[in-house]
């Protein structure tokens, strides 16, 4: 019987889609399901919530709790991570800090100097679960959705034999999205999209074998709704010719373009997509709301009369467990280790390339040079992300002010001295969750 391990299982949505999707595959409906959180009471309310996904679909599935994090992995064939180091108490920090420096961050949960931070305090915590993983289930794959999805998973594949793939939706999304735009039924669209997650770029897309790029500019162009709908995206695809993953609120901290005065947030980052509100403390706001309101929301799906919707969706992880374990083989996006698969970016970090799973394995698609107009920006945030996380594996907290200071859009506002100064207050503010980082004096 197969065993798959929920690391983080309390992430509600996360967790029913994937149980959703999982037991849909005639392979893995009789799975132990083995859910496993630290907060027991969001693991009895997605225990309840998963029981109810398996007897309403008649499933043969087992379902398991713990706490205990290596009672969930021994045995298991497949891991799916999905937790958050630090609750909101902690990480509003990696945005207040920041804009006390005049950095205006979005989102904050994957690069720049947000993620970052993120990144230091759970780095440790991936670390210690593959590690847990080679003792009880070496041979299992991990499957990871967690932020900052980059530097997590080059400090896994660096530091662990673990076989390791990082999950995202922004590179489907934004196809389904480039489809529409353009008329165009998913089934007749084809592309390759390679990069560095959140950061990867279509360097093709064709609809029925044709380049659909001539029919996205025209949109773009002509369009004012969807030119509004995605202004920092259009823009970066106006100018440099390749359409990137990822909404426009992510993509507005990635460079030194959008959000380094006032007037061009107002222009480009208060409108348009879900990510894209413009002003830091949205951000603190929402995820607030949902801290103080997440049961509620659960205790009303649980009660909910109706029959829940138990059709196959498209979650990448299900599709590549389903293959790994001798069904269909299944082609996605992944974040690998660059063996060579990207010429212009360096051997071994972390890049986001077609992967077939196969009963076999994972196996990496070669892409070779990125386009010279795009690869740039990947290059430079490559570079901060690697001694970040060379930073966490070492404790070293110089290391961690120069990969801040060449995050693009904390470089494009501060000086080195400004730079250092916030960087020592964040690592000061941190320093309850920073293991590796012992020696540090602010």
């Amino acid at each position: 019987m197969t065993k798959i391990a929920f690391i983080g299982a309390g992430s509600f949505g996360f967790t029913r889609k994937l149980v959703t999707d999982l037991l849909t595959f005639p392979l893995l409906e009789d799975a132990t399901l083995a859910l496993m959180d630290i907060d027991a009471e969001r693991l009895e309310f997605i225990r309840r919530a998963v029981q109810r996904i398996v007897d309403e679909g008649g499933y043969p599935a087992k379902v398991e709790t713990t706490m205990d994090r290596v009672e969930a992995l021994t045995g298991a064939d497949a891991v799916l991570c999905t937790i958050l180091a630090g609750s909101v108490d902690v990480w509003q920090h990696d945005i207040l800090i920041p804009k006390k420096y005049g950095i205006d961050i979005n989102v904050g949960d994957t690069r720049g100097v947000a993620g970052i931070f993120r990144a230091l305090r759970t780095i440790p915590v991936m670390l210690d679960i593959v590690k847990d993983m080679e003792r009880v289930c070496p041979g299992a794959t991990l499957l990871n959705y967690t932020n900052p999805m980059a530097m997590l998973c080059r400090a896994m594949q660096r530091e662990s034999s673990i076989q390791v793939t990082g999950l995202c939706h922004s590179v489907q999304g934004t196809a389904a999205m480039l489809a529409g735009w353009i008329g165009a039924p998913m089934d007749e669209i084809t592309y390759t999209c390679a990069g560095i997650n959140h950061m990867a770029w279509y360097l093709d897309y064709k609809w029925n074998g044709k380049d659909a790029y001539p029919l996205i500019r025209k949109a773009v162009v002509e369009n004012e709704e969807i030119r509004n709908e995605e202004q920092v995206r259009n823009e970066m695809f106006l100018q440099f010719g390749y359409y990137i993953t990822e909404s426009s609120g992510h993509n507005s901290e990635y460079n030194w373009w959008f959000r380094k005065r006032p007037d061009l947030i107002e222009t480009y980052c208060t409108d348009g997509t879900g990510w894209n509100p413009g002003h830091y403390a949205y951000i603190l706001d929402e995820y607030r709301k949902r801290g103080n309101s997440w049961k509620d929301d659960i205790t009303a799906w649980l009660d909910n009369p109706e029959p829940l919707d138990l059709a196959r969706g498209h979650e990448y992880a299900t599709y590549i467990i389903n293959a790994l374990l001798g069904g269909e083989p299944f082609k996605y996006n992944g974040n690998t280790a660059n063996t060579g698969l990207i010429t212009n970016l360096p051997q071994d970090c972390c890049v986001e390339v077609p992967v077939y799973a196969d009963k076999g394995g994972l196996h990496a698609l070669y892409v070779g040079a990125l386009p010279a107009s795009v690869a740039p920006l990947n290059q430079i945030t490559v570079a901060s992300e690697e001694l970040a996380v060379e930073a966490a594996l070492t404790g070293d907290p110089t290391l961690v002010f120069q990969a801040v200071a060449y995050a693009p859009l904390t470089a494009s506002l501060l000086s080195l001295s400004e730079i250092k100064q916030m960087v020592n207050e964040m690592l000061a503010q941190n320093k309850d969750y920073l293991p590796t980082f012992r020696h540090f004096e602010a």
